[in-house]
């Protein structure tokens, strides 16, 4: 998933109060007009802010509350059908509110029949944030486990939140919570990455109160994230590689494009380098050390998606045939920043440690991690903070899988670098009415690519995954590689 890395997601504003209605244990959401503002998208997009006071620790419904963040975006007709769309962020440690900034547009045909309902996961955005701000040099991937076991239990001192409580378990109960208290008797749901996890357990606990699902970039819940995605990363960048190898003015223009890459991980491994580049948010004069975990997260991320994977050719040539570190660099000080603003640490771990680490085999690090670009120092990490970070609830039934006849569209990348199109079959197998779409050549989430925000649109109106007509997807390609700083190919 976007695991410990970055997303594309903004902050929200709140202004004055209108009225709301009462949950089914008296809470109640008072619903205020707002703009939602993003500093990662252009404009503001007016909606219904509000808040649900929850129990911390559901165990105990009359202890510790905190307050669960509320956004309606308001359906463009003058009577919204009755059944919202729930959006459902990746991470784990997005906030649904700030997701939505970046995707609006790829939902506007839902939105004239349904309101969207945006509820930020505890943990995430203005629900409880849970931040540990890790120091810049030191990546969950990076190579000290005893630095990270100590800052690890120096987040856990500054949370503002028990993270024992702060699992998939316990949200799902909180989006019902919220459901209830606006008076909507079903949704549907729209999930990437994590939050498919997210949306098959409330389609597990609630199967009543979920009309439609999308499930994109799906995530089996069988699955201990984790020790698969070195692979998965490996075997996209190694697609990219072998998509330059077969087109002509790739390979013309990156004749060793593998080797380049080879050489480039080896040489910063053996010896970090110390660039000077300008700032590429101010402008500024700044130093970058640069050593293979740097490079090893601004490859994956950027593999993310297929236009900025399209750039990674020129930037690996650049950086080692050429000689210029400048370029990536700049590339990975953009997304540290980006994971800085965007990621809740604390949430991150307080799933990850508590759901997937107990699942964990034994050992450092799956036989094949060496052999990848992340290698075997990613798990390493990964222990390193899970073995500081306290254990919550998971439901008995949490890691099995779902059986369901809720209608399903289930959404792939052909090159997802985190949630291969395998992942979604081993989902699909335990779905009755549902139908897996695979973007050929995408990355991480597709809901905006092509003709697929109006077949998500007309999946959710009709409800019926059988009669979508499909055929636009086969006209996806993938974006033309940048031959030159100037140009893509032709």
């Amino acid at each position: 998933m976007e695991g410990i890395y970055r997303a594309l997601l903004a902050s929200v504003l709140l202004a004055a109060a209108v009225p709301a209605a009462a949950d089914a244990q008296g809470g109640a959401v008072v619903l205020s007009e707002c703009r939602l503002e993003s500093a990662q998208a252009p404009g503001s997009v007016a909606a219904r802010c509000g808040t649900l006071r929850v129990p911390e620790n559901r165990a105990e419904p009359h202890g510790r509350q905190i307050a669960l963040h509320v956004a309606v975006v308001p359906s463009l007709r003058l009577r919204a059908r009755s059944d919202p769309l729930v959006l459902l962020a990746g991470g784990p440690g997005q906030a649904a509110s700030d997701l939505y900034l970046t995707l609006h547009p790829a939902f506007a045909r839902v939105r004239r029949d349904r309101d969207i309902l945006l509820v930020d996961q505890r943990g995430t955005g203005r629900s409880m944030r849970l931040d540990c701000t890790y120091p810049q040099d030191l990546e969950i991937a990076a190579y000290d486990a005893t630095a990270l076991r100590r800052e690890t239990r120096r987040c856990l001192e500054t949370l503002p939140g028990d993270p024992r409580y702060y699992t998939t378990s316990v949200a799902v109960q909180d989006l019902d919570a919220v459901r209830a208290a606006l008076g909507y008797e079903r949704l549907n749901l729209y999930a990437v990455s994590y939050g498919t996890r997210v949306a098959q357990h409330y389609m597990r606990r609630y199967p009543q109160r979920v009309r439609t699902a999308i499930l994109d970039g799906a995530v089996p819940p069988d699955l201990a994230l984790g020790p698969d995605i070195p692979r998965e990363a490996q075997r996209a960048l190694d697609t990219l590689f072998e998509r330059c190898a077969q087109s002509a003015e790739c390979s013309a223009r990156f004749p060793s494009l593998a080797q380049d890459f080879a050489s480039l991980y080896a040489r910063l491994q053996a010896a970090p380098a110390m660039v000077r580049l300008a700032d590429p948010l101010t402008g500024a004069g700044t130093r970058v050390q640069f050593g293979v975990a740097h490079l090893a997260a601004a490859v994956r991320m950027l593999s993310y998606s297929d236009e900025t994977a399209a750039l990674l050719p020129l930037l690996i040539h650049e950086a080692q045939v050429g000689g210029r570190l400048e370029a990536l660099a700049a590339q990975y000080l953009m997304i540290q920043r980006s994971m800085e603003r965007q990621m809740a640490y604390g949430m991150h771990f307080a799933v990850v440690c508590s759901e997937d680490a107990p699942r964990w085999a034994e050992g450092q690090a799956p036989d094949f991690a060496g052999s990848t670009y992340l290698g075997a120092e990613f798990m390493d990490g990964l222990r390193a903070v899970c073995d500081e970070w306290p254990r919550g609830p998971v439901d008995e039934d949490f890691g099995t899988t779902l059986n369901s006849d809720i209608p399903t569209l289930l959404l792939s990348g052909g090159n997802d670098p985190v949630t291969p199109a395998a992942y979604a079959e081993r989902v699909l197998q335990g779905l009755s009415n549902a139908r897996h779409l695979v973007l050929e050549g995408q990355g991480h989430g597709q809901i905006a690519v092509g003709c697929v925000p109006r077949l998500a649109a007309q999946f959710i109106a009709a409800a019926s995954p059988a009669d979508l007509d499909t055929q636009c997807t086969t006209h996806v390609t993938p974006a033309p590689f940048m031959l030159s700083l100037t140009a893509p190919a032709p």
